[in-house]
């Protein structure tokens, strides 16, 4: 019975792929901030607490998993802080949305690596967005001229970044990595309170991502829905992409 790990597996996205995939004999390990919420998910399925805005309980979290699983067939990073609200840093001082979005799953699937690499062929998928935004490696926290939109935009970029970066790690491991964008303004909290109204369901999204949990894919690809797509142009920009790399290793100590 395969093990899949989802990020913010408690609303939107991740509550419905985490049931379909139960529903389908998946064991579903279901991460959220909230214990009881996370419970509800799918009953009887293992739990795992942490907030990612702090890198200490990324950590902790990731420590868990070895700890506690014999397996890890696939990791879900989909957990994520939309584009609504105000400037916010994290437990460690950083700019939120990046600092959730893009490198708490760093973090986490670095540290996650070698037991995704003792259960190849293993998969990584990355939930990032069609809404991207170019890295301004002088001002990456944002301090300067911050929108919510542009906050989310770079940290999804930065995302489709790590997974073309990573997969070129990984060759011949047999562990695969891509990213996708779901479907557009699905029907979900975040959404609606970004723009007051959706123009795509859940499911469209949930087909997606399940496409690229369950078949093969190949690896460092993007996708747009159900179909290869072209990231924003920095994605293919090798020096970039080793930049963030580096900039990441620095921030995540």
């Amino acid at each position: 019975m395969p093990i899949a790990l989802i990020t913010g597996a408690t609303d939107g996205l991740g509550r419905h792929v985490a049931r379909d995939l139960a529903g389908e004999g998946w064991t579903v390990l279901v991460h959220g901030r909230s214990r009881s919420r996370a419970e509800d998910v799918v009953p009887g399925a293992r739990v795992y607490v942490a907030d990612l805005s702090s890198l200490a309980e990324v950590r902790r979290l990731a420590d868990e998993v070895l700890a506690n699983e014999p397996r890890l067939d696939v990791l879900v990073n989909n957990a994520g802080v939309g584009s609504a609200g105000e400037r916010e840093e994290s437990a460690d001082g950083l700019e939120l949305r990046f600092a959730v979005n893009y490198l708490a799953h760093f973090v986490l699937t670095l540290r996650l690596l070698e037991l995704l690499r003792r259960s190849a062929p293993s998969r990584i998928v990355n939930v990032a967005s069609a809404g991207q935004a170019a890295i301004d490696f002088g001002d990456v926290q944002l301090e300067r001229g911050w929108s919510g939109g542009r906050a989310y935009a770079q940290s999804k970029l930065a995302q489709i970044m790590f997974t073309f970066s990573l997969a070129e790690r990984l060759e011949g491991t047999g562990v695969t990595v891509n990213a996708l964008h779901p479907a557009t303004y699905m029907h979900t909290k975040m959404v609606l309170a970004a723009r007051g109204s959706s123009l795509s369901t859940v499911e469209e999204g949930a087909e997606a991502t399940e496409r690229l949990i369950t078949t093969d894919a190949g690896t460092g690809r993007y996708f747009n829905g159900l179909r290869e797509a072209r990231a924003d142009p920095q994605a293919y920009d090798a020096d970039a992409r080793e930049r963030l790399w580096a900039l990441s290793e620095r921030l995540a100590g």
